[in-house]
Protein backbone atom coordinates (compact mmCIF):
# COMPACT_ATOMS: atom_id res chain seq x y z
CA UNK A 1 0.00 0.00 0.00
CA UNK A 2 1.47 3.52 -0.79
CA UNK A 3 0.56 6.51 0.86
CA UNK A 4 0.78 9.76 -0.63
CA UNK A 5 -0.30 13.36 -0.43
CA UNK A 6 -1.20 15.88 -3.35
CA UNK A 7 -1.78 19.47 -3.04
CA UNK A 8 -2.72 22.50 -5.00
CA UNK A 9 -1.83 25.43 -3.83
CA UNK A 10 -3.89 28.47 -4.68
CA UNK A 11 -4.21 32.52 -4.96
CA UNK A 12 -5.86 34.91 -7.46
CA UNK A 13 -8.03 32.26 -8.63
CA UNK A 14 -5.41 30.65 -9.90
CA UNK A 15 -3.81 26.59 -8.87
CA UNK A 16 -0.72 26.00 -8.56
CA UNK A 17 0.29 23.47 -11.36
CA UNK A 18 3.50 21.00 -12.02
CA UNK A 19 4.52 20.07 -15.75
CA UNK A 20 6.13 16.62 -15.15
CA UNK A 21 8.60 17.06 -18.17
CA UNK A 22 11.90 16.45 -16.41
CA UNK A 23 11.76 12.68 -15.84
CA UNK A 24 12.25 10.15 -18.46
CA UNK A 25 10.53 7.35 -17.23
CA UNK A 26 7.26 8.76 -14.83
CA UNK A 27 3.94 7.29 -14.93
CA UNK A 28 2.98 11.58 -14.96
CA UNK A 29 5.30 11.98 -18.00
CA UNK A 30 3.89 14.99 -19.58
CA UNK A 31 0.80 15.93 -17.36
CA UNK A 32 0.14 18.70 -15.02
CA UNK A 33 -0.67 17.91 -11.43
CA UNK A 34 -0.33 19.42 -8.03
CA UNK A 35 2.20 19.25 -5.74
CA UNK A 36 2.95 15.99 -3.56
CA UNK A 37 4.64 12.88 -3.21
CA UNK A 38 5.40 9.62 -0.92
CA UNK A 39 4.81 9.06 2.97
CA UNK A 40 8.62 9.16 5.07
CA UNK A 41 8.85 6.90 7.77
CA UNK A 42 6.23 8.14 10.87
CA UNK A 43 4.76 11.07 8.61
CA UNK A 44 1.33 11.77 8.90
CA UNK A 45 -0.64 13.37 6.05
CA UNK A 46 -0.06 16.88 7.11
CA UNK A 47 3.58 16.04 7.70
CA UNK A 48 4.17 14.92 4.04
CA UNK A 49 2.28 18.04 2.92
CA UNK A 50 4.53 20.48 4.56
CA UNK A 51 7.56 18.57 3.66
CA UNK A 52 6.59 17.90 -0.03
CA UNK A 53 5.49 21.60 -0.53
CA UNK A 54 8.70 22.86 0.76
CA UNK A 55 10.95 20.37 -1.58
CA UNK A 56 9.02 21.20 -4.68
CA UNK A 57 8.11 25.06 -4.31
CA UNK A 58 10.15 26.17 -1.52
CA UNK A 59 7.29 27.77 0.09
CA UNK A 60 5.98 26.86 4.11
CA UNK A 61 2.39 26.26 3.79
CA UNK A 62 0.33 28.60 6.36
CA UNK A 63 -3.18 27.37 5.61
CA UNK A 64 -4.11 24.19 4.34
CA UNK A 65 -7.47 21.69 4.14
CA UNK A 66 -8.02 18.62 3.48
CA UNK A 67 -10.42 17.95 0.49
CA UNK A 68 -10.75 14.00 0.31
CA UNK A 69 -8.82 10.75 -0.20
CA UNK A 70 -8.28 9.27 -3.62
CA UNK A 71 -7.57 5.90 -4.41
CA UNK A 72 -5.46 5.48 -7.30
CA UNK A 73 -4.88 2.21 -8.71
CA UNK A 74 -2.77 1.98 -11.92
CA UNK A 75 -3.00 -1.21 -14.80
CA UNK A 76 -2.30 -3.75 -11.44
CA UNK A 77 0.28 -2.36 -9.27
CA UNK A 78 -0.84 -1.93 -5.49
CA UNK A 79 -3.26 0.56 -4.39
CA UNK A 80 -1.52 4.12 -3.87
CA UNK A 81 -4.18 6.26 -1.42
CA UNK A 82 -3.65 9.96 -1.80
CA UNK A 83 -4.61 12.70 0.80
CA UNK A 84 -5.87 15.67 -1.78
CA UNK A 85 -5.84 18.79 0.12
CA UNK A 86 -5.58 22.60 -1.37
CA UNK A 87 -3.60 25.29 0.29
CA UNK A 88 -4.41 29.17 -0.16
CA UNK A 89 -1.98 30.41 2.60
CA UNK A 90 1.94 30.15 1.83
CA UNK A 91 5.17 32.23 2.73
CA UNK A 92 8.87 32.04 1.22
CA UNK A 93 10.72 32.24 -2.25
CA UNK A 94 9.63 29.85 -4.98
CA UNK A 95 12.56 27.25 -5.79
CA UNK A 96 13.25 25.32 -8.89
CA UNK A 97 11.51 22.09 -9.01
CA UNK A 98 13.68 19.15 -10.11
CA UNK A 99 10.42 17.00 -11.14
CA UNK A 100 9.21 19.63 -13.67
CA UNK A 101 8.53 22.76 -14.32
CA UNK A 102 5.73 24.79 -11.86
CA UNK A 103 3.43 27.48 -13.56
CA UNK A 104 0.47 29.54 -11.61
CA UNK A 105 -2.89 28.21 -13.98
CA UNK A 106 -6.05 29.73 -13.92
CA UNK A 107 -8.41 27.96 -12.72
CA UNK A 108 -10.80 28.44 -15.81
CA UNK A 109 -8.14 27.43 -18.25
CA UNK A 110 -7.08 23.83 -16.07
CA UNK A 111 -9.01 22.06 -18.31
CA UNK A 112 -7.51 22.51 -21.31
CA UNK A 113 -4.10 21.34 -20.05
CA UNK A 114 -2.71 17.40 -20.40
CA UNK A 115 -4.36 16.03 -17.24
CA UNK A 116 -5.62 12.41 -16.25
CA UNK A 117 -8.95 12.17 -16.24
CA UNK A 118 -9.74 11.32 -13.19
CA UNK A 119 -8.11 14.75 -12.30
CA UNK A 120 -10.75 16.35 -14.29
CA UNK A 121 -13.40 14.35 -11.91
CA UNK A 122 -11.50 16.00 -8.37
CA UNK A 123 -11.37 19.52 -10.14
CA UNK A 124 -15.11 19.87 -10.69
CA UNK A 125 -15.74 18.27 -6.94
CA UNK A 126 -13.04 21.21 -5.71
CA UNK A 127 -14.51 23.30 -7.83
CA UNK A 128 -18.30 22.53 -6.32
CA UNK A 129 -16.86 22.98 -2.67
CA UNK A 130 -18.00 19.29 -2.51
CA UNK A 131 -17.68 18.03 1.17
CA UNK A 132 -14.91 15.52 2.28
CA UNK A 133 -15.11 12.82 -0.26
CA UNK A 134 -13.61 9.52 -1.26
CA UNK A 135 -12.88 9.19 -4.94
CA UNK A 136 -11.66 5.55 -6.75
CA UNK A 137 -10.03 6.12 -9.69
CA UNK A 138 -8.59 2.53 -11.64
CA UNK A 139 -6.69 2.89 -15.05
CA UNK A 140 -5.18 1.06 -17.37
CA UNK A 141 -2.44 2.68 -19.15
CA UNK A 142 -3.44 5.83 -19.78
CA UNK A 143 -7.53 4.82 -19.66
CA UNK A 144 -9.84 5.54 -17.41
CA UNK A 145 -11.52 2.05 -16.61
CA UNK A 146 -13.55 2.78 -13.19
CA UNK A 147 -14.49 5.95 -11.21
CA UNK A 148 -16.32 5.43 -7.58
CA UNK A 149 -17.56 8.39 -5.75
CA UNK A 150 -18.15 7.87 -2.48
CA UNK A 151 -19.21 4.28 -2.97
CA UNK A 152 -21.40 4.85 -5.90
CA UNK A 153 -20.19 3.89 -9.03
CA UNK A 154 -19.70 6.97 -11.95
CA UNK A 155 -20.83 6.71 -15.65
CA UNK A 156 -17.94 6.40 -18.02
CA UNK A 157 -18.44 7.30 -21.99
CA UNK A 158 -16.30 6.60 -25.03
CA UNK A 159 -15.28 9.99 -26.36
CA UNK A 160 -16.30 9.70 -30.26
CA UNK A 161 -14.39 10.96 -33.21
CA UNK A 162 -16.25 12.87 -35.71
CA UNK A 163 -16.89 9.79 -37.38
CA UNK A 164 -18.73 8.16 -34.85
CA UNK A 165 -15.23 5.63 -33.39
CA UNK A 166 -14.63 5.46 -30.28
CA UNK A 167 -11.17 7.73 -29.94
CA UNK A 168 -9.85 5.64 -26.90
CA UNK A 169 -9.94 8.44 -24.33
CA UNK A 170 -13.05 7.54 -21.71
CA UNK A 171 -14.48 10.52 -20.15
CA UNK A 172 -16.82 10.54 -16.87
CA UNK A 173 -20.51 11.57 -17.98
CA UNK A 174 -20.55 14.78 -16.55
CA UNK A 175 -17.86 16.07 -18.09
CA UNK A 176 -19.00 15.14 -21.68
CA UNK A 177 -22.07 17.07 -21.07
CA UNK A 178 -19.62 20.18 -19.48
CA UNK A 179 -17.32 19.96 -22.72
CA UNK A 180 -19.98 18.76 -25.14
CA UNK A 181 -18.03 15.72 -25.93
CA UNK A 182 -19.64 13.33 -29.15
CA UNK A 183 -20.47 10.04 -27.51
CA UNK A 184 -23.18 6.92 -28.04
CA UNK A 185 -26.75 6.46 -26.84
CA UNK A 186 -29.46 4.04 -27.46
CA UNK A 187 -33.29 5.32 -27.91
CA UNK A 188 -35.69 2.66 -27.76
CA UNK A 189 -39.33 3.87 -28.86
CA UNK A 190 -42.49 1.78 -28.00
CA UNK A 191 -44.90 1.61 -30.38
CA UNK A 192 -48.63 -0.25 -30.59
CA UNK A 193 -51.13 -0.24 -33.24
CA UNK A 194 -54.52 1.04 -32.99
CA UNK A 195 -57.37 -0.42 -34.22
CA UNK A 196 -57.90 2.68 -36.90
CA UNK A 197 -54.43 1.31 -38.37
CA UNK A 198 -52.85 4.37 -36.47
CA UNK A 199 -50.04 4.23 -33.58
CA UNK A 200 -49.39 4.68 -30.57
CA UNK A 201 -45.92 5.81 -28.89
CA UNK A 202 -45.47 5.49 -25.12
CA UNK A 203 -43.40 8.45 -24.02
CA UNK A 204 -41.62 8.74 -20.56
CA UNK A 205 -41.84 11.59 -18.30
CA UNK A 206 -38.20 12.23 -16.82
CA UNK A 207 -37.63 13.02 -13.30
CA UNK A 208 -37.80 16.30 -12.26
CA UNK A 209 -34.44 15.80 -10.95
CA UNK A 210 -32.58 15.05 -13.65
CA UNK A 211 -29.69 17.72 -14.96
CA UNK A 212 -31.81 18.06 -18.79
CA UNK A 213 -34.75 18.83 -19.03
CA UNK A 214 -36.56 18.01 -16.27
CA UNK A 215 -39.80 16.88 -16.06
CA UNK A 216 -40.30 16.60 -19.87
CA UNK A 217 -41.96 14.07 -22.36
CA UNK A 218 -39.38 12.08 -23.76
CA UNK A 219 -38.65 9.05 -25.18
CA UNK A 220 -39.74 5.88 -24.14
CA UNK A 221 -36.83 4.72 -22.92
CA UNK A 222 -32.92 5.60 -23.66
CA UNK A 223 -29.65 6.35 -22.09
CA UNK A 224 -25.76 6.38 -22.56
CA UNK A 225 -23.68 3.37 -24.00
CA UNK A 226 -21.38 2.82 -21.17
CA UNK A 227 -17.43 2.84 -22.45
CA UNK A 228 -16.51 -0.32 -23.81
CA UNK A 229 -20.53 -1.48 -24.32
CA UNK A 230 -22.18 -1.61 -27.24
CA UNK A 231 -25.49 -0.41 -28.60
CA UNK A 232 -28.15 -3.08 -28.68
CA UNK A 233 -26.65 -4.65 -25.29
CA UNK A 234 -27.36 -0.84 -23.87
CA UNK A 235 -30.96 -0.64 -25.01
CA UNK A 236 -31.78 -3.80 -23.36
CA UNK A 237 -30.33 -2.22 -20.04
CA UNK A 238 -32.19 0.63 -20.00
CA UNK A 239 -35.08 -0.72 -20.66
CA UNK A 240 -35.04 -3.14 -17.64
CA UNK A 241 -33.57 -0.61 -15.50
CA UNK A 242 -35.75 2.14 -16.26
CA UNK A 243 -39.22 0.39 -17.38
CA UNK A 244 -38.31 -3.03 -15.95
CA UNK A 245 -39.07 -4.80 -19.13
CA UNK A 246 -37.02 -7.62 -20.05
CA UNK A 247 -36.46 -7.24 -23.82
CA UNK A 248 -34.39 -9.83 -26.25
CA UNK A 249 -32.37 -8.83 -28.29
CA UNK A 250 -34.16 -9.97 -31.37
CA UNK A 251 -37.19 -8.25 -30.29
CA UNK A 252 -35.49 -4.86 -31.10
CA UNK A 253 -36.07 -3.42 -34.62
CA UNK A 254 -32.51 -1.17 -35.51
CA UNK A 255 -33.90 1.44 -37.93
CA UNK A 256 -30.27 3.70 -37.70
CA UNK A 257 -28.30 6.20 -36.37
CA UNK A 258 -29.85 9.81 -35.33
CA UNK A 259 -26.93 12.77 -34.52
CA UNK A 260 -28.32 15.21 -32.40
CA UNK A 261 -26.41 18.20 -30.78
CA UNK A 262 -27.93 20.80 -28.30
CA UNK A 263 -26.74 23.51 -26.03
CA UNK A 264 -28.54 24.86 -22.83
CA UNK A 265 -28.47 25.74 -19.14
CA UNK A 266 -30.37 23.67 -16.53
CA UNK A 267 -30.14 24.70 -12.78
CA UNK A 268 -27.63 27.22 -13.21
CA UNK A 269 -25.64 24.86 -15.00
CA UNK A 270 -24.11 24.86 -19.15
CA UNK A 271 -25.42 21.75 -20.46
CA UNK A 272 -24.17 20.83 -23.89
CA UNK A 273 -25.15 17.72 -25.41
CA UNK A 274 -23.75 15.82 -29.02
CA UNK A 275 -24.26 12.48 -29.35
CA UNK A 276 -24.78 9.41 -31.77
CA UNK A 277 -28.19 7.15 -31.11
CA UNK A 278 -29.02 4.25 -32.26
CA UNK A 279 -32.55 4.14 -32.47
CA UNK A 280 -34.64 1.30 -32.48
CA UNK A 281 -38.31 0.45 -32.29
CA UNK A 282 -40.29 -2.21 -29.85
CA UNK A 283 -43.62 -3.50 -30.49
CA UNK A 284 -44.53 -6.31 -28.08
CA UNK A 285 -47.52 -5.69 -25.92
CA UNK A 286 -46.51 -3.40 -23.25
CA UNK A 287 -49.39 -2.69 -20.04
CA UNK A 288 -48.26 0.60 -18.79
CA UNK A 289 -49.81 -0.14 -15.52
CA UNK A 290 -47.35 -3.00 -14.92
CA UNK A 291 -43.95 -1.19 -15.68
CA UNK A 292 -41.78 -0.86 -12.70
CA UNK A 293 -40.28 2.72 -13.31
CA UNK A 294 -36.88 4.03 -12.34
CA UNK A 295 -37.67 6.91 -9.90
CA UNK A 296 -34.49 8.66 -10.47
CA UNK A 297 -34.88 8.56 -14.20
CA UNK A 298 -38.51 8.70 -14.77
CA UNK A 299 -41.58 10.40 -13.22
CA UNK A 300 -44.66 8.48 -15.39
CA UNK A 301 -45.58 7.45 -18.75
CA UNK A 302 -47.94 7.79 -20.62
CA UNK A 303 -49.68 6.68 -24.10
CA UNK A 304 -49.84 9.11 -27.12
CA UNK A 305 -51.15 8.80 -30.27
CA UNK A 306 -47.99 9.47 -32.87
CA UNK A 307 -49.33 12.35 -35.01
CA UNK A 308 -49.89 14.28 -31.93
CA UNK A 309 -46.63 13.61 -30.47
CA UNK A 310 -45.01 14.86 -33.99
CA UNK A 311 -47.59 18.28 -33.77
CA UNK A 312 -46.20 19.06 -30.50
CA UNK A 313 -42.48 18.31 -31.41
CA UNK A 314 -43.06 20.15 -34.77
CA UNK A 315 -44.35 23.08 -32.47
CA UNK A 316 -41.61 23.34 -29.94
CA UNK A 317 -43.49 22.28 -27.03
CA UNK A 318 -41.36 23.02 -23.93
CA UNK A 319 -42.71 20.02 -22.14
CA UNK A 320 -41.75 17.30 -25.12
CA UNK A 321 -37.70 17.39 -25.57
CA UNK A 322 -37.81 15.34 -28.60
CA UNK A 323 -36.15 15.29 -32.22
CA UNK A 324 -38.06 15.73 -35.45
CA UNK A 325 -35.87 14.08 -37.33
CA UNK A 326 -35.76 10.78 -35.43
CA UNK A 327 -39.94 10.70 -34.71
CA UNK A 328 -39.67 11.04 -38.63
CA UNK A 329 -37.65 7.97 -38.42
CA UNK A 330 -39.87 5.70 -36.33
CA UNK A 331 -42.82 7.24 -38.16
CA UNK A 332 -41.65 5.99 -41.87
CA UNK A 333 -40.76 2.70 -40.27
CA UNK A 334 -44.13 1.65 -38.47
CA UNK A 335 -45.77 3.26 -41.69
CA UNK A 336 -44.14 0.59 -43.50
CA UNK A 337 -45.77 -2.11 -40.82
CA UNK A 338 -49.21 -1.41 -42.10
Amino acid sequence: MKLTTLCYLEQDDKYLMLHRIRKKHDVNKDKWIGIGGKFEKGESPEDCLIREAMEETGYRLTSYRLRGVVTFLYNDEEAEYMFLYTADGFEGEPVLCDEGTLEWVRKDEIDALNLWEGDRIFFELLKEEHPFFSLKLHYRGDSLEEAVLDGTPMELLDVLDADGNPTGLVRERGLVHKRGDFHRTSHIWIARRRQDGGFDLLLQKRSREKESFPGCYDTSSAGHVPAGSGFLESAVRELSEELGIACREDELSFLGFYEEQYSGTFFGKPFRNHELGAVYVYTEPVDEHGLSLQESEVEAVCWMDMETVLSETEKENPGFCLEMGELLMVKKYLEGLR
